[in-house]
């Protein structure tokens, strides 16, 4: 015969098994906790890159006349604007100096670029032409309100990636690459010769690295901007890299308008 006594001490006994049960899975969910930005990457981004200069050499190399925007699906807006371009007019403003350096254009100027973890989830790109920062932001949204600057807000995942098979070993190559969008930017140049792109603009870029038998690691950059006040479609372009041992070269300059870089 059950006793109320009896009832009471299997009520007691399931509470605590309840308990139990509730902090090993805490526990668990605390193991299981995926890894920071850092850990998880697929790939290496940090250390030093040199530009390849290996497309649009007339546009890169070069300052192009106004008006010579080929390859750029300008509206009739934007054409306009390209043709209005002053190169005078940008150089006595030391506003203008950094319109070819905001994010949609800046790594398609030559040059070299230094990309570092400023954290677990946070990934700075500096560059020596214009001397600019990035900073590419794993997690979260862009701040409401915030000032548009020539770098913009920039959020970053990684892309890409296999699922982890059950019981499998981890793969000896992860593969992935990085995915960031852009907002929030000051309206400048796609190039060094005024082709406008507007403050609505929203940039995409993917990050991937190659490595070839010799050892040498290239990292590719795919730009896709899309400007609904200047741009036809989305313009998209590419821009390669190749690792360097060092900051040698590192030359760095401020933001200057009429020049290559």
């Amino acid at each position: 015969m059950i006793t109320r006594a009896h009832r009471r001490a299997c009520a007691r006994l399931t509470v605590t098994l309840f308990a139990a049960l509730a902090t090993a899975s805490a526990v668990h969910a605390a193991d299981a906790t995926p890894p920071d930005a850092k850990a998880a990457a697929p790939i290496d981004l940090s250390g030093y890159w040199v530009s390849l200069v290996t497309e649009d050499w007339r546009f890169r190399m070069l300052v192009a006349d106004a008006g010579d925007t080929d390859s750029i699906p300008l509206n009739p807006a934007g054409v306009a604007a390209a043709k209005a371009w002053n190169v005078a007019k940008d150089k006595a403003d030391p506003e203008a100096a950094c319109k070819a350096y905001g994010a949609p254009g800046l790594l398609r100027i030559p040059g070299r670029v230094h990309i570092t973890w400023q954290d677990g989830s946070t990934l700075k790109v500096q560059t020596d032409s214009g001397t600019q920062e990035r900073v590419l932001h794993f997690g979260g949204t862009a701040p409401a309100n915030s000032a548009p600057s020539w770098q913009g807000y920039s959020t970053a995942m990684w892309d890409g990636l296999k699922p982890p098979v059950r019981n499998a070993p981890p793969p000896k190559v992860k593969e992935g690459f990085l995915k960031v969008v852009t907002t929030g930017l000051r309206p400048g140049y796609l190039r060094t010769n005024g082709a406008p792109y507007s403050a609505n603009t929203q940039l995409l870029e993917y990050f991937d690295t190659v490595t070839e038998a010799s050892g040498a690691v290239y990292l590719v950059v795919t730009n896709v901007v899309q400007d609904p006040e200047n741009l036809t479609e989305p313009f998209v372009t590419s821009a390669h890299f190749l690792k360097i041992p060092d900051d040698k070269g590192w030359d760095p300059t401020p933001c200057r308008a009429g020049v290559p870089r």
